[in-house]
Order: C-alpha cells, then sequence, then structure tokens
C-alpha cells in the first residue's frame, strides 16, 4: 500500500509499505479521509519522531473484521481515534483521561496518511465511532479536534451567556467559535493577523473579529458594558497572544492555553497583577477522551458545528507534502483532507 512518510514538513515522501494484517479483536480500516492537524506541522514536535507516518483525523471503512471481533464488520463506516485511555488508572478515574499514561502510547498502523491503518484491540475497544449516514467521511475528520474542543471547553467551566474572546483562527480557534455559539454563548470575538482567516470566524459566528494588533483590550470593553472576557482561548502559541490572553480575562474569569508555543518558550507571570484579589484561572486543556468524541460526533450529526465549511482543500494522498506546506504557512488554508483513495 502507498503511505506518506513524515521526514520535515518540506519533505513528505510517497512509499510502498506492506499492507498492514489484522489480528484477533483488531480491525483494518480503508482510510477514506485524514486530516492534517496543526500539531502534525509543529516541526520541533514531530521531526524527532522522523520518518514517520503521520494523521490522526481518520475516517474509514472495515475491510477485515479480526477474529473475535464484535459489534463491527466489513463495509462499516467508522472515525476512529488513535489515543485512548486505560479507563481505570489514577487519572482516568480522576476525569484526567487525555493524561493517562495508557492514551500517550497507544496508536493505530501505522497513520492516518496510509491507503489501509490497522485498529489494535483496545483502539477498537474504545476509539472507533460508527457514523451516521448523515455525517459523510470528510466531516468525520472533524470528530477528534472537535473533540479536543469539546473538552477545553468543559475544562474552562464554560457557562451558556458567558462572553469570549477566541486568539488565533485556525481551524480549533473556528471550532471554539461554532461550538461557543452552539452552547449558548454570549459575546464572542475573534482575532487573528490572517484576513481570509478573520472573515470564516465571522461565518462562524462571532460577532466582533479583531486584527491581533490592534487594541483588543479596548475594543473587547467598547462591546461588553465595559468589561472583558468571561473566557479567553489560545488558540495560537505566539508569545505576544500569550500576554495579550493573560490580560484580555474578566476578573473571575478563566484563561484556557489550548495550543502549544514553539520550543522552550517561557512566560513570565505578575501573580499580583494577573491573579491576587482578581480569581482569574489559568488552565489548561489537551486532547479528549471517548466521552468528547461521542459527544463530538452527535454535534456534527445534528448540524449543531457546521464542520464542513471549514474544509478549504481535498488532496490526494501523492499530495500529501503539499498539504504539509499549506498548513505550515497558515495563510491560505484552513482544513486540509487528504483522500488517500483518491
Amino acid at each position: 500500500m502507498r503511505v506518506a512518510v513524515y521526514y520535515n514538513n518540506r519533505d513528505v515522501r510517497i512509499e510502498e509499505r506492506p499492507k498492514p494484517q489484522a489480528g484477533p479483536d483488531e480491525l483494518l480500516v480503508r482510510v477514506q479521509a485524514s486530516g492534517i492537524c496543526g500539531t502534525d506541522v509543529l516541526e520541533w514536535y514531530r521531526v524527532k519522531k522522523a520518518p514517520v507516518v503521520l494523521g490522526h483525523e481518520v475516517a474509514g471503512e472495515v475491510v477485515v473484521a479480526g477474529e473475535g471481533v464484535e459489534g463491527y464488520e466489513v463495509g462499516d463506516r467508522l472515525a476512529v481515534a488513535h489515543h485512548v485511555p486505560c479507563n481505570r488508572c489514577h487519572y482516568c478515574l480522576s476525569g484526567h483521561h487525555t493524561v493517562c499514561d495508557t492514551l500517550r502510547r497507544t496508536n493505530f498502523d501505522p497513520g492516518g496518511f496510509a491507503e489501509y491503518v490497522r485498529l489494535p484491540s483496545i483502539n477498537v475497544d474504545r476509539g472507533v465511532y460508527r457514523l451516521p449516514e448523515e455525517v459523510s467521511f470528510e466531516e468525520a475528520t472533524f470528530v477528534e479536534p472537535l473533540a479536543c474542543v469539546v473538552r477545553g471547553m468543559r475544562a474552562a467551566r464554560f457557562q451558556p451567556g458567558q462572553s469570549m474572546l477566541v486568539l488565533g483562527c485556525g481551524v480549533s480557534g473556528l471550532l471554539f467559535v461554532q461550538l461557543a455559539g452552539a452552547l449558548g454563548a454570549g459575546l464572542v470575538v475573534a482575532t487573528d493577523v490572517v484576513s481570509s482567516r478573520l472573515e470564516a470566524a465571522r461565518q462562524s459566528g462571532a460577532k466582533l473579529t479583531l486584527d491581533a494588533r490592534e487594541d483588543i483590550l479596548t475594543e473587547f470593553r467598547r462591546v461588553n458594558d465595559g468589561r472583558l472576557a468571561d473566557l479567553v482561548v489560545l488558540c495560537t502559541g505566539a508569545p505576544a497572544a500569550i500576554a495579550q490572553a493573560l490580560h484580555s480575562a474578566e476578573r473571575g474569569g478563566t484563561v484556557l492555553v489550548f495550543a502549544p508555543t514553539s520550543e522552550g518558550v517561557i512566560i513570565p507571570l505578575s501573580i499580583n497583577d494577573l491573579f491576587w484579589r482578581n480569581e482569574v484561572t489559568l488552565t489548561s486543556s489537551y486532547g479528549g477522551s471517548p466521552a468528547d468524541h461521542e459527544v463530538a460526533l452527535e454535534l456534527i450529526r445534528a448540524r449543531r458545528v457546521p464542520v464542513a465549511r471549514l474544509i478549504t482543500h481535498r488532496l490526494g494522498l501523492g499530495e500529501t507534502g503539499l498539504g504539509f506546506q499549506l498548513v505550515a504557512k497558515a495563510q491560505d488554508s484552513l482544513k486540509v483532507i487528504i483522500e488517500p483513495q483518491r
């Protein structure tokens, strides 16, 4: 089978590998669509494991059900999760499934930028989601990223009617904007430095969009009765945006750190100016649990979060390298989907 092997953001090679074989309690899935995530082009993070077949936003159909598999059969349409928790460790039992040691070790074989993937038994047990007829394969590639956003909103203890500021209008930021609308947010403001992404934020439901180089605090107060944001979501790792986020939360508000920075970035914090007396909460979120994936799929099925409008490029497996360049440049693309069967 053909696979797209990542060496770095400018070197993604199409190579031949043996098709994986499904063992007992395993599934072999023909990949129909696989999204390129912003973390796939996080070169300082990814290149350490190169060469590697990436791709974790995957949808496809079952072609082999191994001996002992129950509940799935050939032809089933699925969204699949690459990382799955053990559901019984200290972290899982306290609700922190995404820091589970098992979750950090699990994956499928080889990765979504391939014609086929093998799902190990643990993934089959707790990382497979059958697609309703009304959800397309390309829409299903959003189940994993939307699950991460669902978990982020829960970590931030978001409540209907709250005001929200989203810094960074890549796919994750736009999913936060869309989900905020579905959950009954009050004012939603989004910022970026790319005009096309600001337009996408407006189409996704942001009441106001601002160039990130503007005076965000003044503008937010102007449209929010003099108050700052109840929730600030940091969807960019730019140091300037981090500093901006920390000063954009209203008293009693929350700053959610969702995006990573470049390697080694350290941001100084003034405890007195930012937190003491103001009761501002600084929190973070990573990944999504099985329950978050279930919620995400239902939000997509019910069209509460219209993910399809975020797709800007659909490419064949042979064009995966182009897809990586588009996502790495973060200018002319939003969601880039690889279709390995083209």
